[in-house]
């Protein structure tokens, strides 16, 4: 697989100002009562939050997943991420969760961040599979109470030229 491709004929792209309707879409059926609303979807897809990394991955020319990350101070962290369900196993978050691995260790960061439900097992079993390790628990984090585990991924070092 090459860089920005998925299995099949997927692959994986910046978003541009044109996905943030199937963005906002996937956002919603995908985290629902902790989505972000559809402004703050096309503010990020337009690239006006600065420390913010919006990707699609497309099947079949449809936006069909998605990824957000932010680097800041030598830390990346994977905000959002959601593939359809139709699409789900096929490789693309694994795809994404690439591209994010690649933007982030030539953003200088050591280290990808991530939260996610302590009651999303076959989340938190794919991201133990991609190398992360749990770091803490974050009670109360979710709108509806819910905790959050933090995970963890080291990143290597860069040389510099």
């Amino acid at each position: 697989m090459t860089p920005g491709t998925a299995p099949g004929t997927a692959r994986v792209r910046d978003a541009a100002p044109a996905d943030a309707a199937a963005v906002a879409g996937l956002e919603q059926r995908n985290l629902g009562i902790d989505a972000w609303s559809e402004g703050l979807v096309a503010e990020a897809v337009a690239n006006r939050l600065p420390t913010l990394r919006v990707l699609v991955a497309e099947a079949e020319e449809q936006v069909v997943g998605f990824a957000v990350a932010s680097i800041v101070a030598g830390t990346a962290e994977l905000q959002r991420i959601a593939v359809d369900r139709a699409h789900r196993r096929s490789g693309l978050a694994g795809a994404l969760l690439a591209r994010v691995r690649e933007l982030a260790v030539d953003g200088g960061a050591d280290r990808l961040l991530l939260e996610v439900r302590e009651d999303n097992a076959g989340a938190i079993a794919f991201y133990e599979t991609q190398g992360f390790g749990e770091v803490g628990r974050r009670r109360r984090y979710y709108k509806d109470g819910a905790t959050a585990v933090v995970l963890a991924l080291g990143l290597p070092r860069t040389e510099l030229a």
